[in-house]
């Protein structure tokens, strides 16, 4: 095995890691928790499950230091194909990573709140106002994530590291995650026509990306 094939493998890995830490702390820890429209049925079920919640942190951290680790990986094996392009798209990763770590913080003043806020409804509305302007910072983040795809799927394409079809889906992932996040930020009511499965391509293409590098690496003469 190259080291090509053990660091794009490793990368793979980091990247499914991304992924999985991803969907549970979004999806599970946080999303069965929020009531949309509702903020004291909101507030009630964070500290009703206040162990859940901040597994779901944990799990943010864990995303971000595997998608750091995603972005070094994939710098080394693309550089090869276009320095810039490569250290352009591994900044808009890093960018996004900040972004999101900084943003990670509000969800730890929500689980302050009760020590500041003695009103129930003042910290039912605060937890709320906390988690929505979370959802913008996470929209934000993937703009720069979705740029970030872009770039890598041209780096893909133009190195041939990894089959065209794989390049396509990690670039239709990143032009979603641009439109869709742009959309809610810039014209929400506009965005809300959007379709429900708008996003799936998003989590399709880095899946896909992931999967072939862990089981297959490059290609031998790609990088």
């Amino acid at each position: 095995m190259t080291a090509d094939t053990a660091h794009a493998r490793l990368a793979g890995l980091a990247y499914l890691g991304t992924i999985i830490c991803g969907v549970y702390a979004e999806g599970f820890a946080r999303g069965g928790l929020f009531v949309s429209g509702n903020a004291a049925a909101t507030a009630q079920a964070i500290f009703a499950s206040e162990p859940l919640f901040r597994v779901g942190l944990i799990a943010d951290l864990i995303m971000l230091g595997s998608y750091i680790a995603v972005t070094i990986l994939l710098y080394g094996l693309c550089r090869k194909t276009s320095p810039s392009g490569a250290a352009i798209a591994a900044a808009f990763s890093l960018i996004g990573i900040a972004v999101l770590a900084s943003n990670t913080l509000l969800l730890g003043i929500v689980l302050r709140m009760r020590d500041l806020v003695q009103s129930q409804p003042s910290l039912a509305e605060t937890v709320y106002l906390l988690l929505r302007v979370h959802g913008d910072g996470y929209k934000i983040s993937l703009v720069f994530f979705g740029t970030y795809c872009l770039l890598l799927s041209w780096l893909i394409w133009r190195g041939r590291l990894v089959p065209a079809a794989v390049g396509i889906m990690v670039g239709a992932a990143g032009a979603c995650n641009i439109i869709n996040s742009l959309a809610w930020l810039g014209a929400p009511q506009w965005a809300a026509h959007l379709p429900r499965y708008f996003t799936v391509p998003t989590l399709l293409g880095e899946l896909a990306l992931a999967l072939w590098l862990l089981l297959f690496g490059i290609r031998a003469g790609g990088a």
